[in-house]
């Protein structure tokens, strides 16, 4: 499942190397009467890993569909390097939770090549790209299947491959690796950590798992629990990769996440239960 890196990167995709900075400006987001998150003020590096905790509900994967213009904040704004998001945008690639996003008629080869081919990258060089992301993620075997062949952790891993074929300058991730069992996830967790060092994409990344959190992030977001969700603290990852999941400080940032997240999901229950109870009045 591992593949030379090096090959990836060509004179043809330099141009598309590197990130893209990211601004989130006193946004809200509300659906009705109930507001999902509100005045989030967050600054993303170009080229910086972010990763977003928090329980579940409080937000964290409306955000990132923001950021990709499937959703409308109903206050503030998001710029993505020198433009406001009003849509989607090419320069991002956005991994789903589910594997719906992959495209049933088209085989594993031609779903993966999809991005290059509209960006009329030649046909010869299509295929190498293909070749290379299927190989990054242990199915190059699979190129001429269809999606409904593969289980759902295999067309999770061609939907990652796809993305990453398009070389965005953003990358944005929902979970991307929990539908994978614990030993092809940590395989995936590390050549991620790879391929994000050798193109340095922007990458906004939301898990449930604090381990992958401080495996892969530059930075660690945390949100509180909603409604109206906040960013409540942001932890620097300062920890020489690939990172050691037994040393100390590894242990000692754990806890502190641990304890963080802890009490925004108790928080939460307390909303959640408050709500039953109204209910029933």
């Amino acid at each position: 499942m591992v593949s030379d890196l090096n090959n990836v990167v060509r004179a043809d995709d330099a141009a598309r190397s590197g990130g893209l900075r990211i601004v989130f400006r006193d946004l809200g987001i509300g659906f009705g009467g109930y507001q999902a998150v509100s005045g989030i003020n967050l600054e993303i590096e170009d080229s910086e890993f972010v990763c977003l905790l928090g329980p579940s509900g409080c937000g964290k994967s409306t955000l990132l569909m923001a950021l990709a213009g499937f959703v409308a904040p109903n206050r503030g704004s998001i710029r993505l390097g020198d433009s406001e998001v009003t849509g989607p945008n090419p320069e991002c690639g956005v991994v789903f939770q589910g594997t719906e996003a992959l495209f049933d008629w088209l085989t594993v080869r031609r779903n993966v090549a999809f991005g290059p081919r509209m960006r009329g990258v030649p046909r010869a060089r299509q295929r190498e790209i293909v070749d290379e992301f299927l190989g990054l993620v242990g199915l190059r075997h699979t190129a001429d299947h269809f999606p409904n062949q593969l289980s759902g952790g295999m067309r999770q891993r061609v939907q990652l491959a796809r993305v990453l074929a398009n070389q965005p300058r953003v990358v944005l991730m929902d979970e991307p690796f929990g539908a994978l069992d614990a030993q092809t996830r940590e395989v995936m967790q590390g050549e991620l950590d790879r391929i994000w060092q050798t193109h340095r994409s922007t990458v906004v990344f939301v898990t449930h798992d604090i381990d992958e959190a401080i495996l892969l992030a530059d930075r660690v977001v945390v949100m509180s629990a909603g409604p109206e969700a906040r960013i409540k603290s942001s932890y620097r990852v300062e920890l020489p990769r690939p990172r050691q999941e037994d040393s100390a400080a590894f242990t000692d940032l754990r806890r502190r996440l641990r304890q963080d997240i802890g009490d925004e999901v108790r928080a939460s229950l307390r909303v959640q239960g408050a709500d039953i109870e109204g209910a029933a009045a």
